[in-house]
């Protein structure tokens, strides 16, 4: 049964990793929640580091509004469900505007702290948001192809299901317009729906 310490003492290692030169500091982790649903994110963005958690900014706020519609508000979701991320440190700016994406290179490097975190709490639910997330789990060309489906993902010995979401940046339409905004419907539905999300909500009231 994991504990919290574990994971506590697991935060404290990340918090002290500098593995990628070209990563912007400070590395951003959620709180060290024994969870059996986990939320991966694809990395921080330039606010997220001084406010010390992942999703504190705008398409945080688009994000959280989607789980409050399914009976977790904010303070209840990041007390309830373990948040990672592909990449802990925000990758920086590109030349020409907008976040950079982390090269395959900073990627491998910091996955393995995510598969400590799978192997601590085997979730029974992941939810990856954007396609950065969705892609270190399945192979896909297109979000229409994956999101408002539950798909069954194997990991180190044991398997979980995960229910992808599209990112919620304020930049993309993806999710406010059909058929993204049916699918986005359809996915917020099966996690509601999941005997791992069903739990939380009892353990919430």
């Amino acid at each position: 049964m994991p504990t919290i310490q574990q994971l506590e003492t697991h935060q404290s290692a990340l918090r002290a990793c500098t593995a990628c030169p070209a990563m912007i500091g400070p590395v951003v982790t959620g709180r060290p929640v024994v969870s059996k649903v986990m939320l991966i994110g694809q990395a921080p963005g330039p606010k997220e580091g001084a406010f010390g958690r992942p999703f504190a900014w705008t398409a945080g706020k688009t994000l959280f509004k989607w789980f409050a519609g399914i009976g977790l508000d904010e303070e209840a979701f990041r007390s309830r469900v373990y948040m990672a991320a592909v990449c802990r440190c925000f990758p920086g700016k590109k030349p020409k505007g907008g976040d950079r994406v982390p090269d395959e290179e900073e990627i491998a490097r910091c996955a393995r702290w995510m598969a400590a975190e799978l192997a601590i709490l085997k979730p029974q639910l992941i939810i990856p948001v954007g396609k950065l997330a969705i892609g270190r789990f399945v192979a896909f060309k297109k979000l229409t192809e994956v999101i408002g489906a539950r798909h069954v993902v194997d990991l180190e010995g044991f398997s979980a299901d995960m229910i992808p979401l599209p990112h919620p940046s304020g930049a993309s339409t993806w999710h406010r317009t059909e058929p993204g905004k049916g699918l986005l419907e359809e996915a917020l539905g099966r996690i509601a729906d999941h005997p791992a999300w069903q739990r939380l909500l009892q353990s919430h009231v």
